[in-house]
């Protein structure tokens, strides 16, 4: 018998369980044990645009506050080839040691490969980095915005989840501005803080500087 609190899915039977918005759809449910501790993974089709996000629970989340919730978005070559050239893998790494860690915990990762612009655009504008543009100039180029990204499907999530407010690990002033334009309240903002590297110190920097992350640049820490 697990110990989670799962919504029903498609796999008890009962028709998907969505968010009173009916943005998403909690489409699957299984325990996963991780070398960080035991988590629930559950699966969400997004209405929008049919694309699949996971969520990794960790404790029981159903009616509770304050519940630590990392929002990480997919990144290929960070989180599964190892580049060097970002910290995303670090920071999925710690935020799932942290979720484990605690009584209760959220990591959600979200299909929103490059910020959102997609992953052949997000190879483009590191070659054009390699020609001397920083990050948020790289995207420019190519016609996007910095940030692409939109986390209404993250509050659809939680909403399903039955997470009633979030303490968000993020250094990202936007991700706490729209969890809460959205409708979740964001109770507590904990700093989720990575030591730059020689590959990626530029990027960390920009981001503090252009894209306004809260990094303690003086003490070379940095964030996503």
């Amino acid at each position: 018998m697990s110990a989670f609190h799962d919504p029903p899915t498609q796999d008890d039977g009962a028709s998907p369980t969505s968010d009173a918005g009916g943005r998403v759809a909690l489409i699957a449910s299984a325990e996963m044990p991780t070398r960080h501790g035991a988590f629930r993974v559950h699966v969400f089709r997004d209405g929008a645009d049919g694309k699949e996000h996971v969520a990794m629970v960790h404790g029981d989340v159903f009616g509770a506050r304050d519940v630590p919730t990392r929002v990480h978005s997919e990144c290929l070559t960070g989180d599964v080839l190892g580049s060097l050239r970002c910290d995303c893998q670090a920071q999925l790494e710690l935020a799932l040691q942290k979720a484990a860690a605690m009584p209760r915990g959220i990591v959600l990762y979200l299909r929103q490969e490059g910020r959102g612009i997609g992953l052949a655009n997000k190879i483009l504008a590191y070659r054009l980095q390699e020609q001397g543009l920083d990050t948020v100039d790289a995207n420019l180029a190519l016609g996007f915005r910095d940030d692409e990204r939109d986390y209404k499907v993250a509050v659809s999530m939680l909403r399903t989840l039955g997470v009633r407010s979030v303490a968000l690990l993020t250094n990202n002033p936007e991700k706490i501005r729209q969890l809460a334009a959205y409708g979740m309240d964001v109770s507590a903002r904990l700093p989720h803080l990575i030591a730059p590297g020689e590959h990626n110190r530029r990027y960390l920097q920009t981001k503090a500087t252009r894209a306004g992350h809260l990094i303690p640049i003086q003490h070379e820490e940095a964030n996503a």
